[in-house]
């Protein structure tokens, strides 16, 4: 062969190596798919079994042919499942443990949960407010017992209920989901909860598994969760999978796309898993870590009767030792900012979103105790958010009257200003102009940056608010006037239409938001220095309330309350402040000002000395002698 010809066979072995690589299944998707084809094949053979078991036996060939076709499906299901045979035939039941704000129904197949009912919340519609309910959820243990795939969530538990308090006293209710392989082996998910709260100690027993060679263990939690909420486009928004590394952050699925797709990771050592709803989460625990998981969510954008498909496999602590107890903990209930951190160092009250580092600071120390402390003395929350708008501006009032101030000071300025520009009106007197402006500025002790910066640093305030009120649980369905409900969108008008952006309905209170930001716009410009070298920017100025009422017409109406409500008291305060503002004193001090000596900084001063020295040939000046 010539060199061309071993060029080209090794080009193609690359190419064939490349594509099998390429094409090569991911780990999680084979072992996906291992258990759907074990999963089918067992319960094909349960099926035959359980129909063989129901048949009519009228003659005595047609028993031998039962009890045959019997024998021969628990010999089909003791070949794959070992030991383990006996417990994949049974009869599914339900059993239920619950207190007073949470009803768990489990499954004796798979010994899990199967339904989470939340006693004290509905749906927008007054339905019963599940997390999850149904066959599509899986809650199950993965391992390889002498080479056989096992997967507790086909097996049959035994279940048993004891009531019990712990060493602090607190009263609980336990349910044991006991399967028993052979005398002296088992697996027992053990389920205990307290009275009054939402989270749910869950152990898992594992007793003589060492035995068969268990190997890895793998826990998979999986389910669709369903849509609770009036507002789909809100809800889908906040819903995504929250997960906190071992002694590390927590961290998230983002949004990235407006189709549906699926997000994936693989993670190392984790201490948490959440699978979080714009107002309640799922969250699975370990007492002390996952050794690593695979985590992924498939997003539904369409309106439907899910948000979310969240799918998790965790990789189990498991030492291979005749007795083991796994302990984890599982919280199915709300979304609580100040409930999920009452439960320790955990982070759980990451899963409620109220924005990144600096606003998470403003809404937890500032936002959420006043919020909290108004609520305990009442209930209406339109009441409470007008007292807490009134807080926040009074709190703000005086940076708002810092910037009105400056901006009365460049106002009385504006005609000289305006002289100077008919003095310098060529384009290449550009630089003398500014030059002469900001020396105007400088005599008269004004900061033409001194009516924005105050205006600018109140708006970390309002995207707080805008990232608080749509994830307040504590607003869900409080209505307010003619809202029903202040955690999504208020409607005076359902449209026969969608219109782009915009929506289907028309809300009252982004309507008086828009409406009130234009009139606090205009009467901000007739009290401003207008430069009308840029006269576009008043016609911006009126868009973007436009844009703004496009945006929010979807979004939480206790936030467009909140933003009417600050207009409003803003155009109070301004014309408050306009009332007891003389213009002409302003002026008066400012021309005093202007004759007064502008004295150098200790920086200006040396760079003249600088200057003098240089054109003395750099000879030292002597200092000046004082009189």
């Amino acid at each position: 062969m010539d060199r061309n010809t071993i060029i080209g066979l090794a080009l193609i072995g690359l190419i064939l190596v490349g594509y099998s690589i390429f094409t090569k299944p991911a780990r999680e998707a084979q072992l996906e798919e291992t258990r759907r084809r074990d999963s089918i094949a067992r319960l094909d053979q349960i099926r035959a079994l359980e129909a063989a078991r129901q048949e009519p036996a009228p003659a005595e060939a047609q028993m031998d042919a039962g009890t045959t076709q019997d024998s021969a499906a628990m010999q089909q299901l003791s070949k794959e499942l070992g030991d383990f045979a006996a417990s994949a035939v049974g009869v599914a039941e339900e059993v239920v443990l619950e207190n007073e704000v949470l009803k768990l129904t489990f499954s004796t197949k798979g010994g899990r949960p199967y339904t989470a009912n939340l006693k004290e919340y509905q749906t927008h519609d007054s339905l019963p407010l599940n997390i999850f309910d149904g066959d599509s959820t899986i809650f199950a243990l993965n391992f390889f017992a002498e080479n056989r795939g096992i997967n507790t969530g086909d097996l049959f538990f035994t279940p048993s209920f004891k009531n019990g308090s712990d060493e602090e006293g607190r009263a609980y209710k336990q349910l044991s989901m006991n399967l028993e392989v052979t005398e002296g082996s088992a697996v027992t998910f053990i389920y205990k909860l307290y009275d009054g709260d939402y989270m749910l100690d869950f152990d898992i027993h594992l007793k003589g598994l060492d035995t068969y060679k268990t190997d890895r263990m793998e826990f998979d939690f999986d389910f669709y969760f369903p849509s609770q909420e009036k507002g789909y486009q809100n809800e889908a928004m906040y819903t995504t999978l929250y997960y906190k590394f071992h002694g590390g952050d927590v961290e998230n699925f983002k949004s990235r796309s407006k189709k549906d797709y699926e997000d994936a990771t693989e993670t190392t050592r984790l201490e948490w898993v959440a699978f979080s709803h714009q107002f309640f989460s799922a969250i699975l625990i370990a007492d002390e870590y996952f050794e690593g998981g695979y985590m992924s969510q498939h997003r539904f954008n369409d309106p439907g009767p899910y948000v979310r498909q969240f799918a998790t496999s965790l990789d189990m602590p498991f030492d291979r030792t005749s007795d083991q107890t796994i302990g984890m903990q599982l919280y199915l209930g709300p979304n609580n900012f100040t409930s999920l951190k009452s439960y320790g160092d955990l982070g759980l009250q990451s899963v409620v979103t109220v924005g990144g580092p600096m606003l998470r600071w403003i809404n937890a120390f500032v936002v959420i105790p006043i919020f909290n402390w108004l609520s305990r003395s009442m209930t209406n929350y339109g009441l409470i958010i007008l007292l807490l708008t009134l807080i926040i501006k009074t709190a703000l009032f005086p940076l708002t009257y810092k910037s009105y101030k400056s901006q009365a000071v460049m106002r009385v300025l504006k005609p000289q200003v305006d002289e100077l520009g008919e003095k310098y009106p060529k384009k290449e007197d550009a630089m003398k102009k500014q030059q002469a402006t900001m020396a105007l500025y400088k005599k008269a002790g004004a900061n033409p940056m001194g009516g924005c910066l105050p205006m600018v640093l109140q708006f970390p305030i309002l995207y707080a608010m805008f990232r608080f009120f749509p994830t307040s649980i504590e607003l869900r369905q409080q209505g307010f006037l003619w809202a029903h409900d202040l955690s999504t969108y208020d409607s005076v008008l359902d449209l026969p239409f969608t219109i782009p952006m915009y929506g289907d309905h028309v809300s009252l209170f982004t309507i008086l938001m828009t409406v009130t930001t234009m009139l606090s716009m205009k009467m901000n410009n007739q009290t401003t220095a207008t430069n009308s070298a840029m006269p576009g920017m008043k016609t911006m100025m009126y868009i973007m309330p436009l844009m703004f009422m496009l945006i929010l017409n979807n979004f939480s109406s206790g936030l467009t309350y909140y933003y009417f409500l600050a207009n409003v008291i803003t155009l109070g305060q301004n014309l408050i402040f306009k009332q007891f503002t003389n213009e002409e004193a302003i002026l008066k001090k400012i021309n005093a000002r202007k004759n007064k000596p502008v004295k150098k900084s200790g920086f200006a001063q040396r760079l003249e000395n600088l200057q003098k020295q240089q054109k003395s040939g750099g000879k030292q000046l002597p200092p000046k002698r004082s009189r």
